[in-house]
């Protein structure tokens, strides 16, 4: 496991980047992270879903408009405001992955994407827990951040960043970044049969670059880029499709892993 260091602690930089844009609408994109996962965990509406750190809402409000019986949980509050606000029929509530309130098997599904990589203590307990509140059959989609090259340079970048603009040097924990065989490890030791790992490109590499994005996607937009996909210039599509066939473990940015509980 590599530890990602910055200025600002966990709770402090997810509370100022949720306070920095709306709510999310449901996400239209279902050829992309992380619909595209969810689409192949939740393969019928046959069972209640939890969606643990439900963020702004994207996927959330995807199933909950098509009438899926859903509810999600986030640490940050302020998060959890913004969807009562946009939507009160949502459940939603603020929470804590690693003691959950639910009883033993109420859920059929539980989506985790981006959320066990930020926890300093108590992953493995956070795992046990999404195994405790799942039913026998149930399945778990969960992503976390690799540890490989691209998550690397990202960190260079921002450190550089922080450098060039005089802000103080990452000394606070920021995430986690595991290899595919400590992922898949993680799950494995709580009980879970893992049916599937994929190296997956949430942002790509090449989006952080102005010059590789589409032509919609000059102008960052957090929500859009959310609700449609990191969308790529032709070439800028072309090099990271590129990077992904031939380097997958080196140029994603997380892995995707499916579950179920036997």
């Amino acid at each position: 496991m590599r530890i990602t260091f910055r200025s600002q602690g966990v709770k402090d930089y997810w509370t100022d980047r949720w306070v920095d844009i709306p709510a999310d609408s449901a996400m239209t994109n279902s050829e992309v992270y992380p619909l595209r996962y969810a689409l192949k965990t939740v393969t019928a509406n046959d069972g209640p879903i939890l969606e643990a750190g439900c963020g702004a809402g994207r996927i959330l409000r995807y199933y909950h408009e098509r009438g899926y019986d859903i509810t999600g949980f986030d640490f940050i509050e302020v998060a959890i405001d913004k969807l009562h606000e946009v939507d009160p029929t949502l459940q939603v509530e603020v929470g804590d992955i690693t003691a959950m309130r639910f009883a033993d098997g109420t859920y059929r599904y539980l989506l985790a994407f981006g959320l066990y990589h930020n926890l300093e203590r108590g992953l493995e307990e956070a795992v046990d827990e999404s195994w405790r509140v799942l039913c026998e059959g149930g399945r778990i989609c969960a992503s976390f951040r690799a540890d490989n090259l691209q998550t690397r340079l990202t960190d260079w970048l921002a450190d550089r960043k922080a450098y060039k603009s005089g802000k103080s040097m990452g000394k606070t924990f920021h995430k986690c970044n595991l290899t595919r065989k400590e992922f898949t490890a993680l799950f494995e030791k709580a009980g879970f049969v893992v049916e599937s790992l994929a190296p997956v490109e949430n942002m790509p590499i090449l989006y952080k670059f102005r010059l590789f994005r589409a032509s919609s996607h000059k102008r960052f937009d957090e929500n859009k880029a959310r609700t449609e996909g990191y969308r790529l210039s032709f070439i800028g599509q072309f090099l990271q499709n590129s990077l992904m066939r031939f380097f997958p473990d080196q140029f994603c940015n997380i892995y995707v892993l499916i579950a179920h509980k036997p």
